[in-house]
């Protein structure tokens, strides 16, 4: 049964065309990756849970605010890697990515020295047209981005 995961992507149309709001993950291992270093925000559910709810949870929790949205549309599922579906919800809406404050994680760091340190699951936030956004995200959820493209009224 592979793990599953759920979240939001917000859009807008800014001055150079659709933009897409995006976290760079946090931690030590993602510290230094900008290319294929961001991701949509989202986090785990297990059985039981309802996934619209847990994206709209992890989407607060990563960006320290609700969805700034009403309506949402639905992205569907893709496999991100050989464990984990992602199931995503485009929503139109704004905020200030700068304004951002992540919930954390703890991790030992460095590895095997017994010191655990605590890290932002998601350290930034930040606006990026689409073809931007592509080389920015982790390569399993760039196919969110054509979905969204395509289900979207031209601008």
């Amino acid at each position: 049964m592979p793990r599953t995961s759920a979240g939001i992507l917000l859009h807008r149309v800014g001055t150079g065309g659709r933009e897409v709001l995006i976290g760079h993950m946090g931690g030590p291992f993602w510290a230094r990756k900008d290319a294929g270093g961001w991701s949509i925000p989202k986090g785990e559910y297990g059985p039981g849970e309802d996934a619209f709810a847990v994206a709209c949870r992890e989407f607060e929790e990563e960006l320290g605010t609700p969805v700034p949205a009403a309506d949402f549309l639905p992205l569907g599922e893709l496999r991100t890697t050989s464990s984990k579906v992602l199931t995503v919800w485009a929503a139109a809406g704004d905020l200030d990515a700068s304004a951002s404050v992540s919930n954390t994680f703890e991790l030992e760091w460095p590895p095997r020295s017994g010191r655990v340190q605590e890290f932002p699951e998601i350290d930034r936030a930040a606006w990026f047209e689409v073809e931007e956004a592509r080389a920015k995200l982790v390569k399993g959820q760039v196919g969110f981005l054509d979905r969204l493209l395509e289900r979207l009224p031209p601008e």
